[in-house]
């Protein structure tokens, strides 16, 4: 159990005032002539100005000193596989699976969040505020001295093994496997662990996320907003020297030094914050008639593009949940999909394909690229009798879905060497079954 408290709700305009310093925020105004305890006013816009008030997020933080007291930024040489180029490699449209991404290795090498930041694959660009970029994280070292903050977009991170101590400008957040956390654009973090951990991320560029709409499902159901937890106000009070603040900017990373931490509000209110999630809460919705639902049902958070129903991103997951249809091949159907379908497995197996797709590996089945389950599922599922069964107990995959074509880096592709060459034997054994005569 964390000792961090939170505050609850998902797009409320909260407030919070570090309990060591009451009534730090203004009262009635936002920038005062002098701030309570001599503190400065500043706002962190998530939104234009002029963005509708359903669409305007900001929070107006009090901080010791403002965040342009640094040194002028410079190339940051660290996580050389943490770029954003779609051309290095050339287009691959088969299915992809990913084994286990590697840990940092046993040899006393010190690797932190940033340092071990990978990129996968993507689409789009920063610059445009368009796309998105999958990310994989391996570490084993906190961040002492040193923030990092994302200029380009959202971070959702998916830890897949050890817990995340992570430290905002808005206060702290610890995070396990089977819960997310989102930090959107700007806001600056540092992440801390006590074992070697690994989990992913999904990057994007063009606006927020955003709970799906529910239509006639109703008022309640899948990621209820009464479970996002926002921490608390914390500044850290200790003097910090040659502190480092590194900086995604358009795809490339830069690090400014400064004599003090970047965790100094005493103080903030407004609607824009990072935000944890326990993936335990969502409440499924699921057929209890016949046939398979489409997997947007299990839809946690997307990122919406200008087309209606059409998103830059979701963040999708398969829960433990009861399996009851009637006449119905259960398992996921065989499908070619207009979006693109990166898939991660936190823990367990995965229902469709129980052998070679293990937790902290992933897949990918770009645009149109036919995948399905595997010979084994098939058969199973084919012939099995079908009475109520639960179905993933004891398992978590997710999937970062996209209407963009993504691209997959050299180090996705080739340098990581985790690429399954075999992936695509688990269908060849599929028998033309085909009869003249019906069953």
């Amino acid at each position: 159990m964390s000792q961090y408290k939170y505050l609850s709700g998902f797009g409320s305009h909260f407030s919070s005032e570090d309990e060591r310093y009451p009534n730090s925020l203004p009262v009635g105004q936002n920038s005062p002539q002098v701030c309570p305890y001599k503190l400065y006013a500043e706002q962190l816009s998530g939104s234009a100005f002029t963005a509708p008030r359903t669409e305007n997020v900001r929070t107006w933080l009090y901080r010791k000193l403002p965040s342009a007291v640094h040194l002028p930024f410079q190339p940051f040489e660290g996580a050389k596989f943490f770029r954003q180029n779609w051309d290095e490699q050339p287009p691959n449209p088969n299915q992809l699976r990913w084994k286990p991404f590697d840990l940092p290795p046993k040899n006393g090498k010190t690797v932190d969040f940033v340092e071990g930041l990978h990129t996968v694959c993507g689409a789009g660009d920063p610059r445009s505020r368009h796309g998105l970029a999958i990310h994989i994280y391996s570490c084993n070292f906190s961040m002492d001295n040193s923030a990092f903050y994302n200029s380009d977009g959202d971070f959702l991170i998916v830890p897949q093994q050890g817990v995340l101590d992570i430290t905002t400008e808005f206060g702290r957040m610890s995070v396990a496997p089977n819960e997310i956390c989102v930090i959107p654009q700007g806001i600056r973090f540092a992440v801390n662990v006590d074992s070697p951990s690994r989990g992913y991320i999904l990057e994007v560029y063009d606006g927020h996320f955003v709970l799906p709409d529910l239509g006639p499902i109703g008022a309640n159901g899948l990621a209820n907003p009464r479970d996002f937890e926002t921490p608390v106000a914390w500044f850290d009070d200790q003097d910090k020297k040659d502190f480092q603040v590194i900086s995604k900017f358009q795809g490339s990373l830069f690090v400014a030094k400064q004599n003090h931490s970047v965790f100094d509000v005493v103080a903030w209110h407004g609607n824009y914050v990072p935000f944890k999630y326990d993936l335990s809460k969502f409440m499924v919705i699921n057929s209890v008639s016949f046939d398979h639902c489409d997997p947007s049902i299990f839809t946690v958070l997307t990122c919406p593009s200008l087309r209606a129903g059409t998103a830059i991103a979701d963040f999708v997951i398969f829960p433990p949940r009861w399996s009851v249809q009637e006449h119905t091949f259960r398992p996921p159907y065989y499908h070619r999909n207009c979006m693109s379908e990166f898939m991660g497995l936190i823990l367990g197996k995965y229902e469709a394909k129980e052998d070679g797709f293990a937790a902290g590996g992933a897949t990918l089945h770009s645009i149109m690229t036919p995948h399905g389950p595997d010979v084994k599922c098939f058969e199973g599922a084919s012939n099995a009798k079908l009475v109520p069964e639960r179905v993933a107990e004891g398992t978590q995959a997710f999937m970062f879905e996209s209407s963009l074509s993504l691209a997959v880096t050299k180090w996705g592709e080739e340098t990581c060497q985790k690429l399954d060459a075999a992936y695509y034997e688990c269908w060849q054994a599929l028998k033309n079954n085909f009869q003249i005569t019906k069953n």
